[in-house]
């Protein structure tokens, strides 16, 4: 009894520890359900609190009055959210409120987005890493700007993580296979070898995109929770449509209305993400005209790129039975190659959540849930087995996004198209090339087992209901273009729909209409880095400004 009572107090001592070392909700969130309706007006509207909106409407709070609309919750108090050995429960376990929201694109490929204070910071690997300066010369954003303000986002959120040993040995194995040079520990992208940061801490404590809304002036911000946003309202007081402000709906289906005020600088801005902003602007009228009107849905302007140039990065994962158990890892260190592929690694077996054992086509929900039942039955051997994976930069090819319906709680249609261009094609089969020569370095033979025949059945069996070893024959060229479209999978770095130059201009607007912007990963022609989140919540720190009357731009940058 006296070491039933111990434990107990040890483990009431660990929670303690951990939630009280996190800062606490924020004494301006509220529930949309428990708002009254007031004549309230703001400078700002931000749709999304997510890994933009949230750096985005701290920043706008230091000067303006914000109000940010989020779908979903708190990440706070939620071990599945902060705890990195929950990372898998974290994705796997979905329902009509969770964090993660499922959807399956037309491809196939099982994916999620997030419904959560902090969006995809609260759900993603963790691994944080700048984007490259040809990005950030490509977007024509000012250098010294992008450097504070990644500054300023790290300052809260971003670590150098303790590599283990099996990171350690796959960093060695890219180094010895000529991933060169080794550029050490570093949030910079550049090519060669390097540890990068990670939004996971020493103590393995997940730090999101919310909290950056320590920086909020609380006096000047007001954050929404479960309020789903329906539609941005327009007035065509003018020669171009201007959006005034937005309905939206608590937990009970009760609307609510939120306007700007009559400051003609105010916007609505959205960073609902490369679905919700998409979806959004159709829902409120602003898409392909036809599209629209398939749904009786009020055409605002005709928008044929609203939609358009969705992408996702195409990932291959190869998984490695191990002889002996592995630490718990996500993604820590990355081989970045010249061709355009970049090499990842995980521990124990993060592809549970990728599971690629059939073609995408084959990729049932039934399916996926047998699959997991029985890995659920075999999960001695996960400790036992770690994975690599192969990402193609850019990517060159890309899809489209339309709506299923009108209802904005719903996922929209989206297809990424992977692999329709021969480029992204070319860079998974020289990936996959690179990972086998990794795992055959002398680097990683404490992890594998010499002889194939040696892997215990079991394990054998875990490992193919997962999805793959590697392929039989990586120098037959129509078989590893086979092997990648088969196992494809996503690594949830999917963007576009909104794009600059198509949908929005350099400075963000909505072409074509007055007081409505967008921030997020949807206005993206490609995606930054390694890893998009840090340059997202960068983004949402430098990338608006307000035009004054004189046509200069003020960043609303504000040195901490």
């Amino acid at each position: 009894m006296e070491n039933e009572l111990l434990a107990i107090v040890s483990v009431l001592l660990l929670l303690s520890a951990v939630v009280g070392a996190q800062p606490g909700k924020f004494t301006f969130l509220q529930e949309a359900s428990s708002s009254a309706s007031s004549n309230e007006e703001y400078d700002y509207i931000v749709v999304g609190g997510g890994t933009a909106g949230c750096p985005l409407a701290a920043t706008l709070s230091e000067k303006f009055k914000v109000l940010l609309l989020e779908r979903g919750g708190v990440p706070y108090g939620n071990p599945d959210i902060e705890r990195i050995e929950m990372f898998v429960h974290n994705l796997v376990w979905t329902n009509a409120t969770s964090p993660a929201q499922a959807f399956i694109s037309e491809d196939g490929v099982i994916n999620r987005r997030p419904r959560v204070l902090g969006g995809g910071t609260c759900l993603n690997a963790g691994f944080y890493t700048r984007a490259s300066q040809e990005f950030i010369q490509k977007a024509g954003w000012d250098e010294k700007l992008v450097d504070e303000s990644y500054s300023w986002v790290e300052n809260v959120v971003a670590f150098a993580p303790e590599l283990k040993q099996w990171q350690s040995a796959v960093r060695r194995g890219l180094l010895e296979v000529g991933i060169l040079p080794d550029n050490g520990v570093t949030y910079d992208h550049l090519i060669g070898t390097k540890t990068g940061g990670s939004i996971f801490d020493s103590n393995g404590h997940r730090h999101t995109a919310a909290d950056l809304l320590k920086y909020a002036n609380p006096s000047s911000i007001k954050v929404m929770l479960h309020a789903t946003t329906n539609k941005i309202l327009f007035t065509a007081d003018s020669e171009r449509p201007r959006a005034y402000g937005v309905v939206y709906t608590d937990t009970s289906g009760m609307e609510h209305r939120a306007v700007l005020n009559s400051n003609p600088r105010s916007e609505v801005i959205l960073s609902a993400g490369a679905l919700g902003s998409p979806q959004l602007l159709m829902l409120s009228g602003i898409g392909p005209e036809e599209h629209l009107k398939a749904f009786q849905i009020p055409v605002i302007m005709n928008a044929p790129n609203v939609g358009q140039g969705m992408a996702d990065n195409p990932m291959n994962a190869i998984f490695v039975p191990s002889p002996k158990p592995l630490e718990v890892s996500l993604v820590e260190v990355v081989g970045i190659t010249s061709f355009g592929s970049f090499i990842e690694s995980a521990s124990p077996a993060l592809g549970i959540t990728m599971i690629s054992s059939v073609p995408p086509p084959l990729r049932t929900p039934s399916f996926i849930q047998a699959v997991q039942n029985q890995l659920q039955e075999m999960s001695s051997y996960l400790p036992r087995t770690g994975v690599l994976m192969e990402k193609v930069d850019g990517p060159v090819s890309s899809g489209y996004l339309k709506l299923r319906n009108t209802d904005p709680h719903d996922n929209p249609a989206v297809r990424f198209n992977y692999f329709s261009d021969t480029q992204d094609l070319n860079k998974c089969v020289q990936g996959i090339q690179l990972i086998q020569r990794v795992i055959g370095s002398s680097s990683m033979t404490s992890f594998t087992y010499v002889n194939p025949e040696e892997i215990p059945e079991p394990m054998l069996k875990f490992v193919s209901l997962l999805g793959n070893l590697l392929p039989l024959d990586t120098s037959n060229r129509i078989a590893m273009e086979t092997f990648c479209r088969a196992t494809v999978n996503t690594i949830w770095h999917y963007h576009g729909g909104c794009q600059v130059g198509r949908v929005v201009d350099d400075s963000h607007r909505v072409i074509g209409v007055n007081n409505l912007r967008v921030v997020d990963g949807s206005t993206f022609l490609s995606s930054p880095g390694t890893n998009p989140q840090a340059t997202v919540m960068m983004m949402g720190r430098q990338v608006y400004g307000c035009e004054y009357p004189q046509g200069t731009w003020i960043r609303l940058l504000i040195s901490i």
